[in-house]
């Protein structure tokens, strides 16, 4: 039985918090064994806006190089973890609009039985995390997906303390990502790939 599995670690961040964490999250996921794709969706403010602030100019440089979502990526994948900073206590827009593209492929049933989980940051420390992380959600469910949360399963996540995903408050940018974070998004993409070689050997 081949219990090789592939996940796609799919994100959209602004000035680094998010992706941080995804890159956290593709690591441990390739430890774990899952071949692994990292992607960011595309950016959809002007130029002008991303040039007038410093962390956010230097978050577009500094993942230049990280490829651009597709749907393929979610077809390819059995697993597909996304990641958002929250805006107004939902999903940011380049993360939806990327989301509302793939009507073609979920209409053809094909985003249907893998595995999704999702990841947040926020620069306040009560600035809707987990509203963030359950509207994502509810974007798995309409594609017949298979949610799988971290829970309260570890130790790190009493510690980390958000049973529905790995969540980071980096307080108005000042909070770089820290290890309480990177425990939790580790344990979540240990579970994300044990259940995704589940559900492929099913």
């Amino acid at each position: 039985m081949n219990s090789q599995v592939n996940v796609s670690v799919v994100y959209y961040s602004a000035t680094g918090t998010v992706a941080a964490i995804a890159r956290e999250i593709a690591e441990a996921a390739g430890k774990a064994g899952a071949e692994v794709r990292l992607r960011k969706v595309a950016e959809l403010a002007p130029r002008a806006a991303v040039d007038a602030n410093p962390a956010w100019r230097a978050n577009a440089d500094a993942t230049a190089g990280v490829e651009v979502a597709t749907a393929d990526d979610l077809l390819w994948a059995d697993a597909v973890i996304m990641g958002t900073p929250t805006r107004f206590g939902n999903v940011s827009s380049q993360l939806k609009q990327f989301l509302d593209t793939l009507g073609g492929v979920w209409h053809q049933g094909l985003l249907a039985d893998k595995v999704y989980s999702g990841f947040t940051a926020t620069g306040t420390l009560h600035g809707g995390q987990e509203s963030t992380l359950l509207a994502l959600t509810q974007t798995f469910h309409h594609f017949g997906g298979i949610v799988v949360a971290p829970g309260y399963t570890h130790p790190d996540k009493f510690v980390d303390g958000n049973p529905y995903g790995t969540s980071h408050h980096d307080a108005g940018g000042t909070a770089a990502v820290d290890e309480v974070t990177r425990a939790a998004a580790r344990v979540q993409a240990q579970r994300v790939v044990r259940f995704a070689r589940t559900v492929r050997a099913a």
